[in-house]
């Protein structure tokens, strides 16, 4: 442990939300510590980012780019890594991070999502050798490949996009519906490499030592029997699988602090992103603020927010002598 050095703040994850609180934290004069394992989270990995007030369109990877620049500014104390454990130490907090601990008099939970599984067979087997669920970190991989991305939201629709810059061919499997905003509906029907297949269910991916195809079930199983025989199942054969079904709050740490949750594994806050837990504070994808809205500009605002209340309860509160 830093000897007899007690932070005001440490702030676990180093995404958008992260970021943000801590430069609002340096503003505030709170001397705090960034621990996260990637700079700029999931938003490093987005090809292109439309809707972040100032930029008309910039990477994920250039826009955190940017708020790490913001942040080293103001000297604010970074620590790449993973945190293991957050416990209670009397008034303080230790948060365990490899073999060392640092304290604080609180905490703010910037956690962020994970991406969400679908839980098939082969998912898990060919993790890597095949499939991904980051298309910016690998879609150069599958140069002149056949490729599916699954999934029906923006995050499925810029995938797609983004691999078929690479990709020879890329279908699309949504099920049931998709919901992407309409203006990536139109890059898709302008964009030959592209094609748009609506299913009912994946079922299965195959392989020997790497992907060589996909399993799903037809969305019409009574004509699908007719055209592609029974039971509904079609295969395609493809090289590459890209997983973009969505993403499901890193929330172990805050369990095991006893934070609350909702019913959807979210962390509860108020209306200044504080939990149940005194002097623990949340911000970002991971909560159930901002309606879940689950964008950068509420993320960041979060973290203000978050880091304010932390500036408000450490030093607005403290009596006078």
């Amino acid at each position: 442990m830093e000897e007899n050095k007690i932070y005001d703040l440490i702030i676990v994850g180093a995404g958008p939300s992260g970021l943000g609180a801590s430069i609002y934290a340096s503003r505030y004069k709170l001397n705090h510590l960034i621990i996260g394992n990637e700079i700029g989270g999931q938003v490093g990995e987005a090809s292109e980012i439309e809707n972040w007030a100032g930029e008309i369109s910039v990477s994920g990877k250039t826009l955190m780019e940017k708020f790490q620049k913001h942040v080293d500014h103001f000297d604010a104390k970074v620590v790449q890594a993973n945190v293991s454990a957050i416990t209670k130490n009397g008034e303080n907090f230790e948060v365990q991070v490899e073999a060392e601990k640092y304290s604080a008099k609180s905490i703010i939970l910037a956690l962020g999502m994970k991406p969400r599984k679908m839980n098939v067979p082969g998912e898990d087997k060919f993790i890597g050798k095949g499939i991904s669920y980051c298309a910016t970190c690998d879609a150069m991989f599958f140069r002149d490949k056949d490729v599916v991305v699954i999934g029906g939201g923006d995050a499925a629709a810029t995938a797609a996009i983004h691999v078929s810059e690479f990709a020879k061919s890329v279908k699309i499997l949504y099920r049931d519906t998709y919901n992407w905003e309409p203006s990536w509906d139109d890059e898709i029907r302008k964009n030959s490499k592209l094609e748009k297949i609506q299913c009912s269910n994946i079922k299965e991916i195959k392989g020997d030592q790497k992907v060589s195809g996909i399993v799903y079930e037809t969305a019409d199983p009574v004509k699908s029997e007719e055209d592609h025989g029974a039971g509904g199942d079609k295969e395609l054969s493809v090289q590459g699988v890209f997983i973009e079904v969505g993403s499901v709050p890193g929330v172990v740490l805050a369990q095991n602090l006893g934070v609350a949750l909702d019913e959807q594994k979210y962390i509860i806050v108020d209306q200044t992103q504080a939990t149940n837990v005194e002097n623990v504070y949340a911000s970002g994808d991971v909560t159930t603020g901002s309606n879940k809205f689950r964008q950068i500009i509420t993320a960041v605002a979060e973290g203000a927010v978050a880091a304010g209340s932390v500036y408000r309860k450490l030093k607005l509160s403290r009596p006078k002598t």
